[in-house]
């Protein structure tokens, strides 16, 4: 991965016009960044009269009350104008509505503008990864780019340190994009892998529901370090039967997110795999959490590609085994405890 730091390049770069599509934490943190960065910036919301509290107050009170936006951010209702003005346009909205987003865009998008997206997960019912739905909506010759990474958004938000990978087919986008969010305390690297970087994304989420769950029941340090490595381990099997490469998942789209996940309360998908651990209702759990938990949503569609491709992955399995079958969270661990030693 190449890490991108050229002044030069960004000062190019630096009038170009944003727009990030979802208005939740992670876009609204993504917004920041840029606008942060010297860019002028569209935040899009669906709803107006939430998008208009945003332009009085200038925050995101919902998500990141803390956090006031930039001079450079203009939050707006206005999906065409947002889409048909945007020379670089980043996606950050949920798996389960990525299609229909991209439908959404496809009309008003111009062909000079650079698409992205830092939504993670898998489609629901095809189990595609997102590149794959982006070929089919838009254009299977387009180059497109995909952030990802250990990222919680308000961190980014409030300019603490973080990296991630913006990852594309196409290196000059991947840089493009990069160079946009690249800022004195966010570094962003490139890749080519953009297989990796959307399994990583999509995987790290169930794992960290087994990491919650396992923390839930009160098994220690121990059993979560055990859980994060053979995690990781499933993760890179999926990856490379997908067309990946194992060192991608090494990096920061791969262990560095999963350690993130795991090991941290601000993940909503190990917030619910503790909910899980001390016996409460998943519904109960997710309603508490209030926005998108996309392991849930993720578990069914890893397990079925893993089964069509004969990957075996026992830890994604007994998560979907809790959440969509009963299995109480205690034989679910148990169950992973009792399979026939093997080697490393």
């Amino acid at each position: 991965m190449a890490n991108v730091n050229s002044a030069e390049s960004q000062n190019m770069n630096r009038q170009r016009n944003i727009t990030v599509v979802g208005a939740g934490s992670w876009g609204t943190a993504l917004a920041i960044q840029f606008a942060r960065n010297g860019y002028p910036t569209r935040l899009w919301g669906r709803d107006p009269e939430q998008m208009a509290k945003l332009t009085k107050e200038r925050c995101n009170g919902r998500y990141l009350a803390d956090i006031p936006f930039p001079d450079l951010l203009e939050p707006t209702a206005n999906f065409e104008q947002a889409v048909s003005s945007a020379e670089i346009l980043l996606i950050a909205t949920p798996s389960s509505v990525f299609r229909a987003t991209l439908e959404g865009i496809k009309p008003h998008l111009t062909s000079e503008c650079l698409l992205s997206w830092a939504t993670k997960g898998l489609e629901q019912q095809s189990g595609k990864l997102l590149h794959q739905v982006f070929d089919e909506v838009i254009d299977s010759g387009r180059a497109c780019a995909v952030v990802s990474g250990p990222t919680f958004a308000g961190e980014v938000a409030k300019g603490l340190p973080t990296a991630v990978t913006v990852a594309s087919k196409d290196m000059a986008v991947a840089e493009q994009v990069a160079e946009a969010l690249h800022g004195d305390s966010f570094r962003a690297y490139t890749s080519s892998d953009l297989v990796s970087v959307e399994i990583g994304g999509a995987c790290k989420n169930v794992l960290a529901i087994a990491a919650g769950i396992s923390d839930g029941l009160g098994f220690g340090a121990n059993a979560r370090a055990a859980l994060i490595t053979r995690g990781l381990a499933e993760m890179v099997r999926l990856g490379i039967a997908m067309g990946g490469q194992a060192e991608t998942l090494m990096g920061l789209a791969g262990l560095g997110d999963l350690v993130l996940t795991c090991t941290d309360d601000q993940s909503r998908n190990r917030r619910v795999g503790l909910g899980l651990g001390q016996g409460r209702p998943l519904a109960e759990v997710i309603d508490e959490i209030g926005q998108a938990v996309e392991g849930v949503k993720s578990a069914p569609e890893i397990c079925r590609v893993a089964k069509n491709r004969g990957i075996e992955m026992p830890i994604a399995e007994q998560v979907y085994r809790v959440l969509y079958e009963g299995l109480p969270a205690l034989e679910a661990v148990n169950g992973l405890l009792e399979r026939a030693p093997r080697s490393e």
